[in-house]
């Protein structure tokens, strides 16, 4: 048996052998989080497994169970606004269960202790910071002129962007 925990998660998985009762392959829907979902998809290719192109489910309900997703649901390209909560990628594991990547940038309020900030990889790094230049940006256009605090801004946007708090504008 092996235990899996990500980085900086709360959560572990378990791999092995009689860990469960069910039947290989009869575990369908299964979620793992990512903050880049294009990373995690070439990861996986790169390792050999065969996986979905990212998509988003077309008709914005997601009600009943999560096999529809894996098996044919409507199915359209990555969520054009990239926001968290929308975009997928499916695959299997070799016993057969199914699996959804979803990608979360930013979390729902609550989701997350709001009292600690950190980033499993550069890349999670680097996207948050892109994002706080992209708020910072939109900020010295509202004040027209250039703010010569921005490293203040990003920190606080950072911080706050995590947990699913109020942006600084």
């Amino acid at each position: 048996m092996i235990q899996f925990t990500p980085p900086g998660s709360g959560c572990s998985v378990i791999f092995g052998r009689n860990v469960t009762a069910a039947v290989p392959g009869s575990a369908q829907g299964l979620y793992l989080i990512v903050s880049d979902l294009q990373a995690a998809r070439e990861d996986l290719r790169r390792r050999g497994v065969a996986i979905s192109e990212a998509f988003h489910d077309a008709t914005e309900v997601h009600a009943g169970p999560d096999q529809p997703y894996l098996f044919g649901r409507l199915r359209v390209s990555p969520d054009p606004e990239h926001r968290s909560y929308r975009t997928f990628a499916s695959f299997s594991d070799p016993d057969g269960n199914g699996w959804l990547l979803e990608e979360i940038t930013t979390r729902l309020p609550g989701r997350i202790d709001s009292a600690a900030t950190s980033f499993s990889s550069a890349a999670d790094l680097a996207s948050a910071l892109k994002r706080a230049a992209s708020a910072h940006g939109e900020h010295e256009k509202r004040t027209g002129q250039r703010d010569e605090n921005w490293p203040d801004f990003y920190a606080a946007h950072m911080v706050a962007e995590q947990p699913g708090g109020k942006l600084p504008e």
